[in-house]
């Protein structure tokens, strides 16, 4: 990895393909936690792997490669969900009650079932809630991350999680052939 990484240094293009394709599939596994979708996840590896390439001078080799990257993946997800605030109204969500769900249906979930109730969430909601449950930013630093206030870190939180126990419950529902 030091050569491919000391090739990518030099504008290797033989070593910046052969970087990107042995870290792609893990780019792609963050970003699409915050995309909307498979396609908007793609965009924004391209565009982080893009920052990896321009600003690989500045890695240190003291600490491990794919943390650094992940840093820079992470923040050209916030990138593109700073841009989708610029196109887009904020629509007003009513609170929803928290349903009980009953633990297997957690269980029996996919993890690309998962990641689809995920990116079904608002922007808003979806950035805090990778950022605080996933990738383990604390508010003040999601707050500063993505220029909220911390009390509106801690409220998006809170509706990411009613938002996803409602989808799950009736997930649930589905599952075991229960409607109201």
């Amino acid at each position: 990895m030091h050569l491919l990484i000391q090739g990518c240094k030099r504008n290797d293009r033989d070593s910046q393909r052969l970087l990107y394709q042995h870290y792609y599939s893990y780019a792609l596994s963050i970003c699409i936690r915050y995309s909307r979708n498979v396609a908007e996840a793609k965009e924004v590896v391209n565009d982080g792997f893009m920052k990896v390439f321009s600003k690989i001078d500045q890695y240190n080799s003291d600490s491990p490669f794919k943390g650094w990257m992940r840093k820079i993946m992470i923040n050209a997800s916030i990138d593109q969900y700073r841009k989708e605030l610029k196109h887009q109204h904020q629509e007003s969500l009513t609170l929803v009650q928290t349903a009980d769900t009953q633990p297997q249906a957690v269980s029996n979930l996919s993890h690309e079932e998962l990641i689809g109730l995920i990116q079904k969430l608002s922007p808003a909601y979806r950035a805090v809630f990778n950022l605080y449950v996933i990738d383990g930013f604390t508010h003040p630093e999601i707050g500063k991350m993505l220029k909220i206030s911390i009390g509106t870190s801690k409220s998006n939180l809170l509706k990411a999680r009613e938002n996803l126990r409602r989808m799950l419950g009736e997930m649930n529902k589905i599952s075991y052939g229960k409607t109201n």
